[in-house]
């Protein structure tokens, strides 16, 4: 498998392909993504890759873009490490990670696949930037116990006509 592996990693280093990410290795070129661990596929794609069968390592350079359908993520770097042991990526240089319309901006990115959770770190004197989409606002009840999608009718305001009250009569004595 190491013969196989090295031979794969030179090949997309020189095709400048795609190469799906199985649990450590792999998959052969011309085949179908390979399954990850929870059953979606992380597709890698840069202009160089490099695979270490001893160490596990799969190195991307240049241009890298990392699918992952089943978790709804896409990321973009200048490069990205993948350490098939520890089950995590690590992406540095103009990161841009997007999932489900949450944007993450950052020099280096950590995925920590098993955990589905990202830690991210800025350039030095500089800020992570995160965007985040959040869910509309649960409908309202209405006032009949049922719920409506529109906010209340506003109320118009109401005018007080205020005017000067006369003094009281006072009793006269007798």
């Amino acid at each position: 498998m190491a013969d196989g592996l090295r031979w794969i990693g030179l090949t997309a280093a020189a095709a400048g392909v795609l190469v799906a990410l199985n649990g450590g290795s792999l998959a052969p070129l011309g085949s179908a993504p390979a399954q990850a661990q929870d059953g979606g596929s992380i597709t890698l794609r840069s202009d160089i890759q490099e695979a270490n069968a001893a160490t596990g390592i799969i190195t991307a350079r240049g241009n890298v873009q990392i699918d992952y359908p089943s978790r709804s993520i896409q990321a973009t770097s200048a490069q990205a490490d993948y350490f098939s042991n520890e089950q995590r990526i690590v992406l540095s240089g103009n990161v841009v990670v997007t999932q489900e319309g949450n944007t993450l901006r950052a020099e280096v990115v950590t995925y920590l696949i098993e955990e589905d959770r990202f830690v991210a770190t800025p350039r030095p004197n500089a800020q992570v930037e995160a965007v985040y989409t959040l869910p509309a606002a649960p409908p309202r009840p209405a006032q009949d116990g049922g719920t409506t999608d529109r906010p209340p009718t506003p109320r118009p305001p109401t005018v007080l006509d205020v005017s000067p009250v006369a003094p009281a009569p006072q009793p006269t004595a007798p």
